[in-house]
């Protein structure tokens, strides 16, 4: 029974380093583009691409994948998203053209949507109730983790070798993973089979690559752009009509019973609050670092760490306050450390010391440590072993769609308080339109004209933004708070008990 158990412990490890690897590749690639542009010689049309072509088959296949896991075999499925991982990242590697990369970049979301959420279903078919929210902990650091460790590994890779070693550091951890998951986890798919929903599947993956690049394009463009904007509303509707579908079908996709349990529903929308204000912070921090203290990409990870911290020191101590205080307080208290550090953050200054940003980081990183497992712990309490693929893949999806829309809305934000507090008199028309166009940009004009004074105005500005932005994301965490008070069960119960798990024990 020790060996079983540990065994189990083993295979959630394994699966959280493969995991980790996918955390790291979200943003080891942005410290790299510089490089690569030059090497291969890309337009800024390629650049996008690189980051769209990931996040788009990402996006598009998460629901699919998990289906596919839950009918032929979650282990297998597994194996085939680990390989599919390490092989695109030799692809990435030794790409010779932006076409090449574009392709490799393709398949890496591939490999992750099969990753991803195969790897979050197996905690409800291995855990009990007593261990699942220290399994969801430790899943979840992995994931959360790569995300800021990205550009520290990245900065130190490029300083001591060439571009393409920020895609082979995945082969070692995929290595691992794909090992331990041969060996030690057991098969397990859904006993009732039954025919796929193609028109379920179509409807939801154009839906969600239609939102994703919709998104992604008003950041780069604006709401006032007409062709991302319809892109977005068609991909909500086509999301709206996938949910009509559902509802009608016989045998739909997504079970429309997870959304009539108040457990999946409500865990499910607390974790997309907490992708929203998390992708928020870690889209404005690093711009704060580079463009108004003047550090470097690796100095600027490194300043993240603050924030792992947090994230290393809360997840552990959210299982402990779960068995003793339940899931509701501690959501409650999680978010309301959240809304502290938030709000402690947007009096944030353009001549803050690092001291002082490194405080707040690490309250929120403390907050989502101890929020987002519980929250995922209950949504994953309603998830039966037959669906715990698709149930996973779909709460992945709404994370993703809380990320993605929070990078968006927080972007634009961002992007208006700045446009309208940095000062342009006597700029000639073209740098003008520059200096608006980011930070970045407008710090690249000031140190062009040597001007201080514009580098003031800039730096000023974009710490504006950074403070209304930090104040609605406040806004999200108490909303969040608010929700958990009212809409969690003092107590959460689960029926996770499979021959599986009673196999391991």
């Amino acid at each position: 029974m020790i060996n079983q158990v540990k065994q189990r412990w083993w295979v959630l490890g394994a699966l959280a380093v493969g995991i980790l690897a996918v955390g790291l590749d979200m943003t080891i690639l942005n410290l790299a583009l510089p490089v690569v542009a030059t090497e291969l010689h890309a337009t800024n049309g390629e650049l996008q691409w690189f980051a769209d072509a990931y996040n788009l088959v990402f996006a598009a296949m998460l629901l699919p994948a998990g289906l596919l896991g839950d009918r032929w075999g979650r282990k297998k499925l597994l194996i085939i998203g680990l390989v599919m991982f390490g092989a695109a990242s030799v692809v990435c590697a030794y790409a010779s053209s932006s076409w090449e990369l574009i392709a490799g970049r393709a398949l890496l979301g591939l490999g992750a949507a099969f990753l991803v959420p195969l790897s979050m279903s197996i905690i409800p078919v291995l855990f009990s109730e007593q261990e699942r929210p220290k399994a969801i902990g430790t899943w979840m650091m992995a994931n959360a983790l790569g995300i800021p460790l990205g550009p520290i590994v990245g900065g130190w890779l490029l300083n001591h070798y060439w571009w393409g070693s920020v895609f082979l550091i995945n082969i070692p951890l995929v290595i691992i993973a794909l090992i331990a998951v041969i060996l030690l986890l057991p098969e397990t798919r859904s006993e009732v089979k039954q025919r796929v929903d193609l028109i379920g599947i179509l409807a939801s993956s154009l839906g969600l690559v239609s939102l994703t690049y919709g998104v992604i394009e008003i950041g780069e463009k604006g709401w006032g752009n007409v062709a991302a904007l319809s892109t977005m509303i068609g991909g909500i509707l086509c999301l709206g009509l996938f949910t009509l579908w559902e509802k009608l079908t016989k045998q739909p996709l997504v079970d429309p019973s997870l959304f009539q349990s108040s457990k999946f529903t409500w865990g499910s929308i607390l974790a997309a609050i907490i992708s929203f204000t998390m992708f928020g912070v870690l889209f404005v921090t690093p711009q704060y670092f580079q463009a108004v203290q003047g550090v470097d990409a690796l100095g600027s990870g490194l300043r993240l760490l603050p924030l792992v911290i947090g994230l290393l020191l809360g997840a552990p101590l959210s299982d402990k306050l779960q068995l003793k205080l339940g899931t509701r307080v501690t959501l409650t208290l999680g978010f309301f450390i959240l809304v502290t550090g938030l709000v402690v953050g947007t009096n944030t200054g353009a001549n803050s010391g690092y001291g002082f940003t490194s405080i707040w980081l690490t309250i929120v990183g403390l907050g989502i440590g101890l929020t987002l497992p519980a929250a995922m712990d209950i949504a994953m309490s309603a998830l039966s072993t037959e669906h715990s693929g698709i149930g996973s893949a779909l709460i992945m999806s709404l994370r993703q769609v809380g990320g993605t829309m929070g990078v968006a809305i927080l972007g634009t934000i961002l992007g208006t308080y700045y446009r309208n507090h940095v000062d342009l008199n006597g700029l000639p028309k073209e740098a003008a339109e520059y200096v608006q166009r980011s930070v970045s940009s407008g710090v690249a004009v000031a140190q062009k004209f040597d001007s201080t004074v514009l580098l003031s105005s800039v730096r000023a500005s974009f710490v504006t933004g950074m403070e209304m932005m930090l104040w609605v994301c406040g806004g999200a965490a108490a909303l969040g708070m608010l929700l958990s008070v009212i809409c969690i069960q003092k107590k959460t119960n689960s029926n996770m008990t499979s021959e599986l798990k009673q196999n391991y024990e």
